[in-house]
């Protein structure tokens, strides 16, 4: 069993969550806690496989409770549930040591997968892509050159494809993944080549395109 902690101050939002994760055999929630101090001393006490941890809460934020656990040495594989779409919110809690974060508003299915995935070590990023993106999608598609079927991605690299779909620079996706921005280049290169791809962008679109991301 996999075993979850709730954290957010509105009950509503618990409960549904909550009501979610019973619909899966493999997943339990363990415990909850209405605001980040309450947060900070139940966790070390429950040690859940992985936090669902709003950001925005009176008095303790989100942020302050991933740096009090890192701090610590009580941090579990977190997820940032938030229902504001703040790159710089969610940017700062991955730097802080989340392993990801996703809206409120999120599917069952998707809910579910993120949970098992950061539970197995992985690290989930909902992809941030503009609609100006998203419009041009059809246009971009029948002006460059690619690999009708791209080399697979390690973990790593798609890890590193979601981030740069959130339109994260490779200094910012360094310092999320605790890694030098040297490798960063290399992965990047590394996702451009397997794709058969010149650019960034490039990428991003053949990922949406072939179910990549």
């Amino acid at each position: 069993m996999i075993k979850v902690m709730l954290v957010d101050d509105q009950t509503l939002v618990r409960q549904g969550v909550r009501s979610l994760l019973a619909l899966a055999e493999d997943i339990e929630v363990i415990g909850e806690a209405s605001d980040g101090e309450s947060a900070i001393e139940k966790v070390p006490e429950l040690a859940p496989d992985v936090l669902l941890l709003d950001m925005r809460m009176p008095g303790k934020n989100g942020l302050e409770v991933l740096m009090a656990l890192k701090e610590a040495e009580q941090l579990p594989p977190t997820i940032i549930l938030t229902t504001f779409d703040d790159d710089e919110l969610v940017l700062g809690g991955i730097r802080a040591g989340a392993r990801g974060y996703l809206l409120k508003d999120v599917a069952l299915e998707e809910l579910l997968e993120a949970v098992r995935s950061v539970a197995a070590g992985k690290t989930i990023v909902k992809p941030a892509v503009t609609q100006r993106l998203l419009k041009g999608l059809g246009k971009v598609r029948n002006e460059f050159s690619s690999l009708d079927q791209p080399d697979p991605l390690t973990e790593r690299e798609t890890e590193i494809l979601r981030l740069m779909a959130g339109g994260y620079s490779n200094k910012e996706i360094a310092n999320a993944l605790n890694v030098a921005e040297g490798t960063v280049k290399n992965h990047v290169s590394n996702v451009l080549s397997k794709m058969g791809v010149r650019d960034r962008t490039r990428a991003v679109l053949k990922a949406f395109e072939n179910g990549v991301i």
